[in-house]
């Protein structure tokens, strides 16, 4: 089996929000707000992560990778969705909905591990801080963190690709407003059932065995909570781990309704908002929950711009 000739050159229609005129025109206002607070946000966070050497700690060597992620993430997306809620064109090319559809999963299942290997992070940080250093040594974080990637590049090698050669006898309108697997396999002229099964084996692998493991992780935290005694410790622990959990709510509480039921009546008719949340949102407000609720964070903002200051900037 293999590509028809025609869904190799034909465009893809992305129906997006285009049945909704007046709410494209908000959408692309806010979009175009939140997606450049992602990117001023993210990119103080890699920055400060990489110049200030208090922050050279894992915890900041996993945030700037999820930093880089978050940016890639939006900006394999964003860019195209402006371009579709200003205009009566909704359309985009076979190829960039291949790069599309490559990249967002990619690096959306990159982050996805990634959240679990910084709940590792902050499990050995409250549970076992005498042996932090020791523990989260370079060489195992850059192993975890190359695990992500090679995770993110594996799973979209795979469900891409398939996607990809599905027969669609011609079928090019997308009722989404980026090209995802889901949506995609709607598309297909033949019988599907496999490739959902393929997708939820995935989706169990990439969502929720992280997930799982995010959640073993803080029930070691909170045991351990429980036996700290100071309440200065306990606060400190609590503030160590609540940003972290903040971000793993909103991400997986949103990109689970899409990938584990994509067929549910709630997905179908929400979809969309769903989707726009995970991919448009979420990476905007990663950057605010870690520098609003994290004193490193603020201290070191304060000392960029001091020094900035004193530079004449």
């Amino acid at each position: 089996m293999g590509m028809n000739s025609s869904s190799v050159k034909e465009d893809f229609v992305l129906v997006g929000f285009s049945d909704q005129p007046n709410l494209e025109k908000i959408l692309f206002v806010v979009v175009l707000v939140t997606y450049l607070l992602t990117l001023m946000g993210n990119t103080v966070i890699i920055l400060i992560s990489s110049i200030d050497s208090k922050l050279r700690t894992p915890m900041y060597f996993f945030l700037t990778h999820l930093s880089l992620v978050d940016i890639c993430f939006t900006t394999s997306i964003v860019p195209q969705l402006l371009w579709n809620l200003r205009g009566p064109a909704k359309t985009i090319t076979a190829l960039g909905c291949a790069v599309q559809l490559y990249v967002s999963l990619a690096l959306g299942s990159t982050e996805c591990i990634l959240l679990a290997v910084m709940a590792f992070d902050r499990c050995a940080a409250v549970c076992k801080p005498l042996h932090y250093a020791a523990v989260m040594n370079p060489r195992l974080c850059q192993a975890l963190a190359g695990v992500a990637w090679l995770s993110g590049v594996g799973n979209t090698l795979t469900q891409s690709t398939v996607t990809l050669w599905l027969p669609r006898c011609g079928h090019q309108w997308l009722h989404h407003f980026f090209c995802e697997v889901p949506s995609m396999i709607k598309l297909a002229c033949v019988d599907i059932h496999a490739n959902e099964v393929q997708l939820f084996i995935a989706s169990l692998v990439l969502l929720l065995l992280p997930l799982a493991l995010i959640l073993m992780s803080y029930g070691h935290i909170v045991k351990a909570i429980i036996r700290i005694k100071s309440v200065q410790a306990w606060r400190k622990a609590l503030g160590t781990c609540g940003s972290h959990l903040m971000v793993v709510s909103l991400f997986y509480g949103t990109i689970t309704a899409v990938y584990i039921q994509p067929n549910s009546s709630y997905a179908h008719t929400y979809g969309k908002f769903i989707s726009l949340f995970y991919t448009v949102v979420t990476p905007a407000l990663n950057p605010l929950i870690y520098t609003l609720r994290n004193k490193d964070v603020k201290g070191a903002l304060g000392r960029l711009f001091h020094r900035a200051r004193d530079l004449g900037l």
